[in-house]
């Protein structure tokens, strides 16, 4: 039998379901493991990537939550020759490295997206520069994402960015808020590219960063590009592949 490792979100659903799964297929340690079972929501498959990234282990997610985009559907049942027959979508996050106000240097890994967002009552003013070049010299708003694939149907679409297939090789860049430019709308741009973000009156209007679920506050530049080297496996049942869920996702009205 697979061995499996279960991990749940923190709702009484979630728990109760991994209490039956774990009675009936056992529950192996991360070490011991062949694949990870995540009960709950996109949030919770998110927390079980990055906390088991170095394991190594590919994720099938069964939605215990709301929205579960990123899950298959609950069942209890033949749930070894599902993960048989489930497809592999690898995901490369992004690699944030942010520069604090004090001088101190965060890096963390996104795999949704990396956020820059005001955090007072005045409107952040952020310079961006793609690959050593700037593009934007002033955006006054309330933040700016970069997103991966996978993440653009999560904030940046919420953003009104795009949707953008697993397959395209693009990184959605969206303002969120924008006042100037007020038509400026973002950009997509190649996953080879090296965005720059750098904090405009930073002691006025301070900025802060967000990868996923690492926080940096008080940043004077954030640093954001795809990191080939890490790569996620989320395990998709064949009826739900994340590729087509994206592609449908664009035509939902």
């Amino acid at each position: 039998m697979t061995a499996i490792h279960f991990a749940a979100a923190s709702t009484d659903q979630a728990r109760a379901a991994r209490d039956r799964l774990v009675a009936r297929y056992g529950d192996a340690p991360p070490d011991a493991a062949e694949v990870v079972v995540a009960l709950g929501g996109d949030g919770l498959m998110l927390e079980t990537i990055h906390r088991l990234l170095d394991h190594a282990l590919p994720v099938y997610g069964m939605n215990c939550g709301s929205v579960g985009f990123l899950m298959n559907d609950f069942s209890e049942n033949d749930l070894p020759a599902r993960i048989a027959r489930a497809h592999s979508n690898d995901l490369h996050p992004l690699r944030m490295h942010a520069v604090t106000a004090t001088g101190a240097v965060e890096e963390a890994l996104a795999f949704n997206e990396v956020s820059l967002l005001r955090q007072l009552r005045q409107a952040a003013k952020i310079r961006i520069s793609i690959d050593g070049k700037m593009r934007l010299p002033e955006l006054i708003c309330d933040g700016v994402l970069i997103s991966t694939p996978a993440g653009s149907t999560a904030y940046n679409l919420s953003a009104h960015g795009p949707i953008v297939p697993l397959s395209a090789n693009l990184l959605p860049l969206t303002p969120i808020s924008a006042f100037r430019p007020r038509r400026w709308r973002g950009a997509l741009l190649p996953t080879s590219s090296e965005i720059l973000f750098e904090i405009l009156e930073p002691e006025k209007r301070p900025v802060a960063a967000v990868a996923d679920f690492s926080e940096v506050r008080r940043v004077v530049s954030v640093a954001a590009s795809e990191d080939r080297s890490v790569c996620a496996q989320i395990l998709s049942d064949p009826d739900r592949a994340l590729s087509e869920r994206i592609i449908r996702e664009q035509f939902t009205v």
